[in-house]
C-alpha cells in the first residue's frame, strides 16, 4: 500500500391525522438526505455541459460513460441556468485511465474556448503518462511526484515558487482500473482523496499571491492529447455551507 502525507501550508398544517403527518415528515426527511449529492452527468448525453471550441469531438457519451478521447479540449459544467458558481463543495467521481492517458478535473474555473484553463485548480488524472505529476495531485501546487526517469530520492520538497513535491513510487491509480476521486473545498482548504486515501490536504496561505487562488466557479474535465482515453461516471456534487 502507498501512503502520502502532505501537511497543510499555512406550512401551516391543520387537520392532519398524526400517522399521515409522520409519514409526510419521513418522506421530506428522506428527500433532503437523498439530495445531498446531486448528479452532474446523466449518463445519456452532455446536457448541462459546454465543450470548448478546441477539439469539441474529444468528449462523447458511450454506454453510459463520459469518454475523453482525442486532442486537447475541456468540458465545463453549466447546469440548467448556465451560471453555476460553486465555492465550498464535495465532488465525487469514478474514473478509469487507459495506457499513457492524461486528464484532469478542474474546479473554481470558468468556461474557456481554447487552451489550458487559466482560472481555477486542477486535480490531476494520470496513472502512467509521462508527466510525473500523478493522480491525486493538486496540479502545480502539491504534486504527487512519480518520475519515469530515476531521480535522487526525497520524501518531500518545496521549490522557489512554493510548489510542493511528494515523492511516490507510482500513482495511486492504475490504468485499466476504476478509482474513486473525492475533492473537497471548504473555505481556504482543499483536500483530495483517491480510493479513500488522502493525497493532498492543503490550506491556502494568507500571503498567497499566485494567480490560481481559491474563489468560486464551475467544474471542468480535460481531454489532454490525441492519445488520451479516459472514462468518467457517477459525477456527483454536494454544496457545503
Amino acid at each position: 500500500m502507498i501512503f502520502y502525507i502532505v501537511k497543510s501550508i499555512n406550512v401551516k398544517i391543520k387537520n392532519m391525522k398524526p400517522l399521515f403527518l409522520t409519514m409526510l415528515c419521513c418522506i421530506l426527511s428522506w428527500t433532503i438526505s437523498a439530495q445531498d449529492f446531486l448528479p452532474l452527468f446523466n449518463g445519456k448525453n452532455l446536457d448541462g455541459w459546454k465543450v470548448s471550441t478546441e477539439n469539441p469531438t474529444s468528449f462523447v457519451v458511450e454506454d453510459g460513460l463520459l469518454v475523453c478521447r482525442g486532442g486537447r479540449a475541456h468540458l465545463f459544467y453549466e447546469g440548467k441556468d448556465g451560471a453555476p458558481n460553486f465555492k465550498n463543495f464535495e465532488l465525487k467521481l469514478r474514473i478509469k485511465t487507459t495506457a499513457e492517458s492524461n486528464s484532469g478535473v478542474y474546479f473554481h474555473t470558468k468556461y474557456q474556448a481554447s487552451d489550458w484553463p487559466s482560472v481555477g485548480f486542477e486535480a490531476q488524472v494520470n496513472s502512467k503518462h509521462s508527466d510525473p505529476r500523478k493522480t491525486g495531485s493538486l496540479y502545480g501546487i502539491v504534486n504527487i511526484w512519480a518520475p519515469i526517469n530515476p531521480e535522487v530520492p526525497f520524501i518531500s520538497k518545496v521549490n522557489d515558487n512554493r510548489e510542493v513535491f511528494v515523492m511516490a513510487p507510482r500513482a495511486p491509480s492504475m490504468d485499466g482500473e476504476w478509482f474513486d476521486y473525492h475533492i473537497k473545498v471548504q473555505d481556504n482548504r482543499i483536500q483530495i482523496k483517491v480510493n479513500g486515501m488522502t493525497t493532498v490536504d492543503w490550506t491556502q496561505p494568507k500571503d498567497w499571491t499566485k494567480s490560481r487562488r481559491i474563489g468560486s466557479g464551475t467544474i471542468g474535465l480535460q481531454a489532454h492529447d490525441p492519445k488520451c482515453v479516459v472514462y468518467y461516471e457517477a459525477i456527483e456534487l454536494k454544496i457545503l455551507d
